[in-house]
């Protein structure tokens, strides 16, 4: 049964007031010079503890370098798509449509709020370069792997606050908490840390551009998405739009068995 969180068409102040105040605590950790020396003890000791091995193991830098590549992205894409359309995974077929495009709403909004971020961010001086960058002991898959460039391997971000990747990963994981249980959750979260940790290993980001940056973006996205009357009201609109050709497709041989397209039994 779709449990009617994110998809209630009211404002609901008490869980829209503690998610804001929530991030705005957060980010202000990071930046008050007390709390931020602890952040920045963390990001060193997360950086060193997942990094250094590269130097000395092959097979652990082959792992990493192979979920740091721009084409591991699509595939970690299409394994967030999966729990969203998959019937009975998370969501029953009635509800595929409604979750896929509620979703895809929460991220464009998501989208919108790391411009905005990434934009008082620059101004305000709070961006930074990756750990990779920085760090004289720092390994680099790069120069492990050097022919795999033509990949796109990812070890490296001279703007690495906030963490986009993380941000969007987070969201999926907030989003499908809202409906999924027990082992299914702890999946979630499971999947959720694996997909974050190749850029933390190659010291393409630090520990706080995701537990910061991503994350405050990310719960300022499902706080105001899914607490104001945005979310219930953008899905109803889209789901009503795409009806008539998300149904012509359903005829389609290789869809008429997908839920998806054809919710009905």
């Amino acid at each position: 049964m779709m449990r009617p969180a994110p998809f209630d068409a009211h404002w609901r102040l008490r869980p829209l007031l503690t998610l804001n105040i929530l991030s705005l605590l957060l980010l202000a950790s990071w930046l008050w010079p007390v709390t931020r020396a602890l952040w920045d003890n963390f990001d060193d000791q997360l950086f060193t503890l997942l990094n250094s091995p590269l130097q000395h193991s092959h097979s652990y830098a082959l792992v990493w370098a192979l979920g740091s590549i721009r084409p591991m992205d699509i595939a970690v894409g299409l394994v967030m798509m999966w729990f969203l359309v998959r019937r009975d995974l998370v969501f029953s077929a009635l509800h595929l449509r409604k979750a896929l495009f509620g979703f895809l709403i929460l991220l464009a909004l998501l989208l919108v709020t790391r411009m905005l971020f990434t934009s008082v961010s620059y101004k305000l001086g709070w961006e930074h370069a990756s750990p990779s960058l920085i760090e004289s002991h720092a390994v680099r898959l790069t120069e492990l792997f050097p022919d795999w460039e033509k990949v796109a391997l990812k070890d490296s971000a001279g703007h690495s606050f906030p963490g986009d990747h993380a941000s969007v990963v987070l969201l999926w994981a907030l989003f499908l908490s809202f409906f999924a249980r027990g082992w299914k959750l702890a999946l979630v979260w499971a999947l959720t840390a694996l997909f974050m940790l190749p850029r933390l290993v190659a010291g393409a980001h630090w520990g706080s551009d995701d537990f910061v940056g991503g994350l405050f973006i990310s719960l300022m996205s499902i706080a105001w998405g899914c607490y104001t009357p945005f979310l219930a009201r953008a899905e109803a609109l889209v789901e009503r739009l795409a009806a008539p050709l998300m149904n012509r497709l359903g005829k389609l041989p290789l869809l008429t068995r997908s839920r998806l397209f054809n919710p009905q039994p």
